[in-house]
């Protein structure tokens, strides 16, 4: 039994902690939060954990051996570097960390320690996108052409950063499970419509050394919530709708063929195939409960997590060149260039 202390009880700290509690091979040993009011709420749903008004408790306790870490993301890297010093594994919330160069401390510290970094990419853990991983490593899909995300709503505002390092973390840490192909640069234009608020509405474009391209739009102000992504490949293509009870991967049987055929030259060279959708069976089981149940397997065994250092490293370049280059009004930024700056 791993004793885990969750270090942050707001917002997404509460979902970790019932996960936590769901999973055989983990117990909640403490909450950390300074609001007496989310303390108080811990201690009525987890009555057997230790309830703190100060993280560094829990990391002072020798009988907790791992932290989940859901605090602002400005707070990320000095409570997870404390935490791998102090012995613990650690499983942060996204983004790992405000900067490339902290993501990067934070990977070798754990490296030199031998303990298990894990970056809380709740969606990589999802039923859907394993299911869409399994068909792109399989080639069902063929060549990726396209990743072509919806992900917006009415709120939730976040005054520590903005609807990027929100919503298109998400699509990021997807993108990275998906596809081969590394991204070379990204474009990105965003605004914000509310005073004294982060940019709450933008539209990103990734390019990739395949030749494939993602283009997200993410906003929280949008009358209502979405969340669908249109994969499109040479062999099939995909519709994943997240918000949908059932039938969340649709698998269409649809695209274009090509001909190179001199003979043709006079003909449509562009011939359009129209086959059958599968909607494939999924899981219901709930992705917290998976990652969880990965971050104790990955501490036991010390396999390297599906969502380890390298990959959340990854993900932050990608939000800072995406920032980076809304500054700039779209122009891409290269990741090489931004990786030499850093």
């Amino acid at each position: 039994m791993i004793r885990l202390g969750i270090i942050g009880y707001g917002y997404w700290g509460p979902n970790l902690a019932r996960a936590a509690a769901e999973v055989d091979a983990t117990e909640v040993a403490a909450i950390a939060d300074p609001s007496a009011a989310a303390r108080e709420r811990a201690g009525r749903r987890h009555p057997s954990a230790r309830l703190l008004a100060d993280w560094r408790e829990a990391l002072g306790d020798p009988a907790i051996e791992a932290v989940l870490i859901a605090t602002p993301v400005a707070s990320h890297f000095e409570i997870a570097l404390a935490a791998l010093r102090a012995g613990k594994h650690v499983l942060v919330e996204k983004p790992m960390a405000d900067a490339a160069p902290n993501a990067a401390l934070l990977i070798e510290e754990a490296t030199r320690r031998g303990l298990t970094l894990m970056v809380d990419h709740t969606f990589v853990y999802t039923p859907a996108v394993r299911a869409l991983r399994e068909l792109v490593t399989a080639g069902s899909l063929g060549d990726i052409y396209y990743y072509d995300s919806t992900r917006i709503n009415l709120g939730l505002f976040q005054r520590d950063v903005n609807v990027i390092w929100d919503l298109a973390v998400h699509d990021f840490a997807i993108l990275d499970h998906l596809l081969e192909a590394s991204p070379v640069a990204i474009s990105a234009s965003a605004a914000s419509f509310v005073a004294d608020s982060p940019d709450n509405i933008a539209h990103l474009s990734v390019y990739y050394s395949s030749g494939a391209m993602a283009h997200l739009n993410v906003s929280w102000l949008a009358p209502v919530k979405v969340r669908q992504t249109l994969i499109g490949g040479s062999r099939r293509m995909v519709i994943y709708d997240d918000m949908q009870p059932s039938e969340k991967i649709k698998i269409y049987d649809r695209g274009i063929a090509v001909s190179n055929d001199p003979q043709q030259i006079h003909d449509r060279l562009i011939s359009y195939r129209v086959g059958d959708m599968a909607s494939p069976a999924l899981s219901a089981k709930e992705a917290l409960v998976t990652e969880i149940e990965h971050f104790a397997e990955c501490i036991a065994t010390g396999a390297r997590p599906l969502t380890d250092g390298e990959s959340g490293l990854r993900i932050v370049e990608m939000l800072t060149a995406a920032t980076r280059s809304s500054r700039l009004r779209g122009q891409p930024v290269e990741l090489g260039a931004l990786r030499e700056a850093s």
